[in-house]
């Protein structure tokens, strides 16, 4: 005779990425077969974009203003995060004020469903019903299980309930158990963009221009014409006295060579 499939649903539960099954397990436990198959639901995905600027860096301390005018603190960021800046991985140290920083978050959530078939053998060593049996496994060992409540047993073709379960029957048990999970991951990208240069001014407009003050005028008073005759100032007698007298100094001097 044999237990016919039994299937439980229990309470959805959380897993964390990167503890997922992905193929079918088969185990042995104590002359136990446990059977795991997961079935994968399609994913979604939650896209959370966060843009700001580097304000400055104290140590392992980020201040950023964002694009929504808010001020962010990021305290002990650790020297492994790094930001893609002109291709090249930046951490929290080489970064400068005035860069643009962008980080990307990236949640995945994918429902599966986890089916747990566990199947024993054995000859019935004790029965204690409704509520448990205990079964002679094919390695000797004797295990109690419990009966849950509204199983059928298959005896000679005709279905029983655990009272038809006499001791020194042979059996089969089968249960299924299927559990509802989800899956979370994240991914996170984080790039930046150097501050731009200042602009360049026009091609025509040079980049000094020194003011020059005029020197004050300075007055220069005109010159007075030349008159073209100049005046008369005197008569020619002075001029006749001074030869006469010229001549009367020569004509003594003359006699008075001869004297001697």
């Amino acid at each position: 005779m044999k237990l016919n499939q039994l299937r439980l649903r229990v309470t959805p539960i959380l897993v964390a990425a990167g503890v997922v099954l992905l193929a079918s397990t088969l185990t042995m436990n104590a002359q136990v077969k446990t059977q795991t198959q997961v079935e994968h639901g399609t994913a979604t995905h939650d896209v959370k974009v966060e843009r700001g600027e580097v304000l400055r860096v104290e140590g392992n301390d980020l201040f950023v203003k964002m694009d929504d005018g808010g001020l962010r603190h990021f305290p002990n960021v650790s020297d492994k995060v790094t930001v893609k800046v002109d291709g090249k991985d930046l951490t929290i140290h080489e970064l400068k004020p005035g860069m643009k920083l962008e980080r990307v978050t990236v949640t995945s959530s994918t429902p599966r469903m986890v089916t747990t078939v566990q199947s024993v053998t054995g000859k019935v060593w004790n029965i204690n019903p409704p509520s448990s049996v205990i079964l002679t496994l094919e390695d000797g060992t004797n295990q109690s299980f419990k009966i849950p409540k509204g199983q059928k047993f298959m005896v000679d073709g005709q279905q029983v309930d655990a009272w038809g379960i006499k001791k020194g029957m042979r059996i089969s048990a089968t249960r299924i158990v299927e559990t509802p999970e989800t899956v979370v991951s994240q991914e996170v990208r984080r790039t930046g963009s150097l501050p731009p240069p200042p602009p360049a001014p026009p091609a025509d407009v040079p980049m000094l221009i020194a003011e020059e003050k005029a020197p004050a005028p300075v007055e220069v008073a005109a010159a007075e014409p030349a008159p073209e005759n100049l005046p008369k100032t005197g008569s020619s007698l002075p001029l006749i006295g001074l030869l006469g007298l010229l001549s009367s100094g020569a004509s003594f001097s003359i006699r008075m060579l001869r004297r001697s």
